[in-house]
Protein backbone atom coordinates (compact mmCIF):
# COMPACT_ATOMS: atom_id res chain seq x y z
CA UNK A 1 0.00 0.00 0.00
CA UNK A 2 2.97 2.37 0.50
CA UNK A 3 3.95 2.10 -2.73
CA UNK A 4 0.69 3.59 -4.24
CA UNK A 5 0.97 6.73 -2.09
CA UNK A 6 4.05 7.18 -2.87
CA UNK A 7 3.19 7.30 -6.19
CA UNK A 8 0.64 9.07 -5.78
CA UNK A 9 2.57 11.78 -4.13
CA UNK A 10 4.53 12.23 -7.38
CA UNK A 11 2.04 12.36 -9.37
CA UNK A 12 0.58 15.15 -7.42
CA UNK A 13 4.06 16.84 -7.28
CA UNK A 14 4.76 16.72 -11.01
CA UNK A 15 1.28 17.87 -10.94
CA UNK A 16 2.16 20.79 -9.34
CA UNK A 17 4.82 21.60 -11.31
CA UNK A 18 3.48 21.33 -14.79
CA UNK A 19 0.67 23.92 -13.40
CA UNK A 20 3.21 26.63 -12.06
CA UNK A 21 5.13 26.59 -15.22
CA UNK A 22 2.06 26.45 -17.18
CA UNK A 23 1.00 29.53 -15.33
CA UNK A 24 4.27 31.15 -15.78
CA UNK A 25 4.44 30.36 -19.70
CA UNK A 26 0.79 31.86 -19.95
CA UNK A 27 1.81 35.06 -18.88
CA UNK A 28 5.37 35.47 -20.89
CA UNK A 29 3.22 34.74 -23.46
CA UNK A 30 0.63 37.24 -22.95
CA UNK A 31 3.34 40.28 -22.06
CA UNK A 32 5.50 39.25 -25.14
CA UNK A 33 2.31 39.60 -27.62
CA UNK A 34 1.18 42.61 -25.91
CA UNK A 35 4.57 44.59 -26.73
CA UNK A 36 4.92 43.07 -29.97
CA UNK A 37 0.98 44.36 -30.31
CA UNK A 38 1.92 47.95 -29.52
CA UNK A 39 5.02 47.83 -31.58
CA UNK A 40 2.94 46.79 -34.60
CA UNK A 41 0.28 49.69 -33.78
CA UNK A 42 2.91 52.45 -33.22
CA UNK A 43 5.17 52.02 -36.52
CA UNK A 44 1.67 51.24 -38.63
CA UNK A 45 0.73 54.44 -37.05
CA UNK A 46 4.38 56.46 -38.03
CA UNK A 47 3.69 55.10 -41.89
CA UNK A 48 0.67 56.54 -41.68
CA UNK A 49 1.69 59.74 -40.72
CA UNK A 50 5.23 58.90 -43.17
CA UNK A 51 2.85 58.38 -46.67
CA UNK A 52 2.19 62.42 -46.57
CA UNK A 53 5.49 63.30 -47.27
CA UNK A 54 5.83 61.36 -50.35
CA UNK A 55 5.01 62.40 -53.46
CA UNK A 56 6.20 61.06 -57.04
Amino acid sequence: MSEFVNSDEKAYKSMHFVGVVNIALGIVVVVVSAVCGAFIIASGGKLLKDKRGITF
